[in-house]
């Protein structure tokens, strides 16, 4: 006796073309859309010795409740079990499980037409339903940009570059403008392709280039640098006042390193000192001047020879290579409305070619933009000279400090304390 199995796919929907049926079939008879391979299926079956036949459900056999029963008598009639492999029964179908299987159809295949109908959307990078995202409309197919909110947003946004904290700029919103929102929210925002002027729906895929964007791709990138290089800080010193805030620790009692202030009638004396120093006596503070002065000086003589030594990836070839392949893209994408007028492809399949080669080009374009400088020894032979140090403010300094150094740690080994860098490359 012969085991044969039907999978119906959904080109909207099912991305996988095979099923795993969990047992060793004979032939596999499966439809893209409709359902011509069932009638194939049903003509063997009248001159072939069929025991068995498996579907991953019931409501593959067919879109109503009458179809579906139509297909269950003609299997019956020919003497040839059901088996559904998602359904809660183990074999072949009774008549009350097929009664009440038969009841659960119409929810079914209402959440199936939802379901499309929110792909038959996506493939015409329409936004999703509910509500715009703060500092937008919605408008007749797409998002727009909201007057009223959309400058919160890219304060919000410009804050963030400017300081690198996320706490810093949820308060900065709530100070200005009186918006309350969460750090987690602040966080989704920096991160979410929406106000970079893309679509992403619950599949995870991202439409581009939909709508007008509230942050440009140049400055979304390089909050991505932003926060990769935070996830490295202690918490709470992303946007500490001072550059050298969560990057000092003591190599001797391995404690991390908090900057003190003393205040007296005339000056204010800045000071680093180890948070949890373990060592009796304590391992006393430095001055932060100094510590920074140092530092300076270190990063200035190490920062050149350690680019230079260190194997950089040929940035250039690479970009060349993504630019060739969104090219590519691009010109193949251009084709399909020819393609679709001379009748190669229907409109249906054109839609769905469409979608996945955009899709894709996002893809592409979010490796293009986190590609690290292809000038790297350029720059590291800029930052090495003293003075450019100097003429930066705290936070500019805080942030070209944390572009190249994983930690700055205190010797005191010798005599006389040292600084010992230890840099990203």
């Amino acid at each position: 006796m012969t085991t044969i199995a039907y999978l119906y796919l959904e080109p909207l929907l099912d991305t996988q073309p095979n099923a795993a049926w969990g047992q060793a079939v004979d032939r596999v008879y499966s439809d893209w859309g409709d359902r011509s391979q069932w009638d194939q299926l049903l003509q063997d079956c009248q001159t072939a010795s069929v025991e068995t036949v498996l579907v991953r459900r019931l409501a593959d056999l067919g879109e109503t409740v009458a179809a579906v029963s139509d297909r269950l008598t003609a299997l019956e009639a020919l003497g040839i079990t059901l088996i559904s492999l998602e359904e809660p029964i183990a074999e072949g179908l009774k008549r009350s499980d097929l009664l009440r299987l038969l009841a659960t159809l119409p929810a079914d295949q209402r959440q199936q037409k939802l379901r499309l109908g929110h792909a038959r959307n996506r493939l015409k990078a329409l936004p999703p339903p509910g509500k715009a995202p703060y500092g937008y409309r919605r408008g007749k197919d797409r998002y727009a940009i909201d007057r009223a909110t959309a400058p919160v947003v890219k304060d919000f946004f410009d804050h963030f570059l400017l300081y690198g904290s996320l706490r810093g700029s949820v308060r900065h919103l709530e100070k200005k403008y009186g918006k309350k929102i969460s750090a987690s929210t602040g966080k989704r925002w920096l991160t979410s392709p929406i106000y970079r002027g893309d679509l992403v729906y619950q599949t995870g895929e991202v439409m581009p280039n939909t709508h007008p964007a509230i942050l440009p791709r140049a400055e979304a990138a390089q909050i991505d640098r932003l926060l990769r290089r935070n996830r490295r800080l202690p918490p709470r010193t992303a946007s500490a006042p001072r550059s050298l805030a969560g990057l000092v620790t003591c190599a001797q009692c391995q404690s991390g390193m908090t900057i003190a202030r003393v205040k007296t009638r005339r000056q204010e004396y800045l000071y680093l000192r180890p948070t949890s120093c373990p060592q009796k006596p304590k391992c006393r503070a430095l001055a932060y001047e100094e510590v920074l002065r140092r530092s300076i000086e270190q990063i200035c003589a190490q920062l050149p020879a350690a680019v230079a030594a260190t194997p950089q990836p040929d940035v250039s070839r690479i970009q060349q290579a993504i630019a060739a392949e969104i090219a590519a893209k691009e010109s193949t994408l251009a084709k399909i409305p020819t393609l679709e007028a001379e009748g190669i492809l229907d409109a249906e399949t054109a839609e769905l070619r469409i979608y996945k080669l955009k899709t894709e080009l996002a893809t592409l374009q979010a490796k293009l933009a986190q590609l690290p400088p292809a000038n790297l020894q350029a720059i590291a032979q800029t930052v090495s000279i003293p003075q450019f140090w100097l003429d930066l403010s705290e936070a500019e300094r805080r942030f070209y400090f944390r572009e190249f150094l994983r930690t700055i740690e205190i010797d005191r080994s010798a005599e006389t304390w040292q600084i010992r860098l230890v840099l990203i490359f």
